[in-house]
């Protein structure tokens, strides 16, 4: 029986990307779960093999304006607390750091465009080593604080909690390497308005996108490759 990943989407343009490949080599059927316009089943979450929490252009705190956040911070928890795997993606990273109580706001500037992690002594150590001086997409104004019980693995000068695990069973990334590079238009088009506000030309990411975009989906690939087979307790990590 094939096993089962679930991801929770937020804007339809910021989808699992090149990890849809990598989920079906290891014998997963990927499904979404459309926040916001799917009737949310609190069974759901709990039933997959893999919960994957994708980005968004909304802030975890944010919930007076949208209520189904609560829902979802819930599901969230209750599934980490379980110790069943669990992956995060920008706004996904934040919502499992709020969700076991660290603390989310706004960092000190927004953080948008391509530029390298500093992956930390643990990280280099872990499946993120293939990002090591490697260029990623950023895309966020909001920080996370790490976690109680959380392992730092990756940061910048604007956001020290870049990446985090949890055990073998959760990873978090703020930034994005899930991105098909070939579909940046459509992340252009959808963040429009964000992009003028911060006076960032959409031609500029285009450009490097570009650049950088092939090479880093190839390091991505073999990141999610590593982590999915610790969850299956093959490979070695690193």
């Amino acid at each position: 029986m094939a096993k089962t990943a679930l991801a929770l989407r937020h804007v339809s343009f910021e989808d699992l990307g090149i990890l849809v490949p990598v989920l079906e080599a290891a014998g997963y059927e990927h499904s979404y779960f459309d926040i916001g316009t799917d009737e949310f089943d609190v069974v759901a979450p709990q039933a997959a093999d893999l919960l994957i929490v994708l980005g968004g252009p909304i802030s975890v705190y944010d919930s007076e304006q949208y209520p189904f956040l609560n829902e979802e911070l819930a599901a969230i928890r209750q599934r980490v607390r379980a110790g069943k795997p669990t992956l995060g993606i920008c706004l996904g990273h934040q919502m499992i750091a709020a969700a076991l109580g660290a603390s989310v706001g706004p960092g000190p500037g927004k953080e948008i465009g391509w530029a390298p992690v500093q992956i930390t002594e643990e990280g280099k150590n872990s499946v993120l080593a293939p990002l090591d001086g490697m260029p990623v997409l950023h895309w966020h104004g909001d920080v996370a604080a790490l976690p109680e019980g959380a392992v730092r693995l990756a940061e910048t000068d604007l956001c020290r909690n870049q990446a985090f695990a949890i055990g073998r069973h959760v990873l978090a990334l703020q930034f994005h390497v899930e991105l098909d590079p070939a579909r940046i238009e459509q992340w252009l088009i959808g963040h429009a308005a964000e992009l003028a506000g911060a006076e960032i030309e959409p031609k500029q990411l285009r450009h490097d996108t570009h650049h950088h975009g092939l090479q880093t989906a190839m390091s991505g690939v073999l990141a999610f490759r590593r982590w999915i087979d610790q969850l299956a307790g093959e490979g070695a990590v690193g």
